[in-house]
């Protein structure tokens, strides 16, 4: 399968293709370079790892919008079992952009709901490009709400550049389903993890991100605006993104030093499209153990949890005062 390389990542491209080169050449003559080809895979990981020890703002935002990223339909074929797919918000439609229903996350009946941005063109354009409308959400409340009736946890997975701006969205209450999903999920009695798989935009994001845990992945990013349209409103210039990236402090590590985030979830070297089965994996690990503490708690304490953990983001304390 070909492989996307982002332009920081062109140098590790041109050594595996020469390592592919090798490959070839070694399957098709009886010279023996099994050396050389172990050599530059070595080298190989190496340069990944002093490419990916200095990223910058910038290239994390590219990489956490990489096109062979793995999106929520590649986790629920990897990570979930058994998964059924739920529609409608039983008002207005079915929203593409969401894929919302029940699942084994190895033993455990759960719910999944997650912002998918699709594959290839018309993919992307049946999902809207991960960009979800008033219905995507209001199916997410509805398939919340039914979870708590049979007391499954809830597994929230964002990726989305931001909900659609569009005149029809407005027009159905965009900002309101927004706000009542945000309504919903701070009173719902059943364990709530929501994990930041990609890139995660503006209230779009925050609509799926009120959880008891609030996870990322270590290549993804979590702003209240994107780094193209702060720039064009601080600058009137959307070229200027990259400075933007910098000062929104929208990286996984920038976002627990905020306490906005409870954990980063690693990904293999070279980021989660270069392993998409090692990722899965990874993820799969951390949800089960963040399972197993919420699951001991009770449903006024999942609640009170997670009310003052979102209370306490953002406060500013004078100088000898305390919580």
């Amino acid at each position: 399968m070909s492989q996307t390389f982002l332009e920081f990542e062109r140098p590790i491209g041109e050594l595996m293709s020469k390592i592919d080169d090798l490959r070839l050449l070694s399957n098709s003559s009886e010279i023996n370079i099994s050396q050389d080809i172990a050599r530059l895979e070595q080298e190989s990981v190496n340069l990944t790892e002093r490419i990916f020890s200095k990223l910058t703002p910038w290239q994390k935002t590219l990489l956490s919008r990489h096109p062979d990223r793995p999106f929520t339909s590649d986790y629920l074929n990897t990570v979930f079992t058994n998964f059924k797919e739920l529609h409608g918000d039983r008002v207005f439609g079915d929203d593409e952009s969401i894929i919302a229903g029940l699942a084994m996350l190895d033993n455990r009946d759960v719910m999944v709901i997650g912002q998918e941005k699709g594959s290839g063109t018309k993919e992307k354009v049946r999902r809207n490009f991960g960009m979800p409308r008033p219905e995507g959400y209001r199916k997410s409340i509805r398939l919340m709400q039914m979870a708590e009736k049979f007391h499954l946890p809830i597994i929230c997975l964002i990726d989305t550049p931001g909900a659609y701006p569009g005149k029809g969205a407005e027009e159905r209450g965009q900002a309101e389903a927004i706000a009542r999903s945000l309504k919903v999920m701070a009173a719902i009695h059943v364990p709530i993890i929501s994990v930041v798989i990609g890139e995660g935009g503006s209230g779009g994001a925050l609509a799926l991100g009120m959880g008891n845990r609030v996870l990322m992945m270590q290549y993804a990013t979590y702003s209240v605006i994107s780094p193209e349209g702060c720039a064009s409103i601080l600058w009137k210039d959307a070229s200027k993104a990259e400075l933007a990236s910098e000062a929104l402090r929208l990286t996984a590590q920038e976002i627990l030093e905020l306490k906005v985030i409870d954990e980063i979830i690693p990904e293999p070297t070279g980021g989660a499209h270069r392993d998409p089965a090692a990722a899965s994996a990874i993820l799969k690990h951390h949800l089960l153990a963040h399972l197993n503490d919420l699951e001991r708690k009770s449903p006024p304490m999942l609640i009170k949890e997670r009310f003052e953990k979102f209370m306490a983001m953002g406060v500013v304390l004078e100088e000898g005062a305390s919580l």
